[in-house]
């Protein structure tokens, strides 16, 4: 009957730390994500303005072609070939 004890003392134990870590993982990965890295704001920022410039450029290139090429956009649609 010793050994049983022993058995059940030490599984009692084992899942009692993993349940612990468990439960400080979870509450470490919780506070992690509710802070905002500036680093990611500015690069968001950053990443804004690149596609604000590049659909200002798509739009000059496509009134380029449009003045050049008045049917383009027929020839390049997907299914019409």
């Amino acid at each position: 009957m010793d050994f049983f004890e022993f058995i059940i003392a030490l599984v009692s134990i084992v899942l009692g730390v993993i349940t612990f870590w468990m439960i400080l993982f979870k509450n470490r990965r919780a506070h992690s994500d509710k802070q905002i890295d500036p680093r990611v704001d500015y690069d968001m920022r950053e990443l804004s303005a690149m596609a604000e410039t590049m659909r200002d450029r798509i739009e000059t290139l496509e009134s380029i072609l449009d003045a050049e090429i008045p049917d383009w956009r027929e020839q390049n649609e997907p299914g019409s070939q």
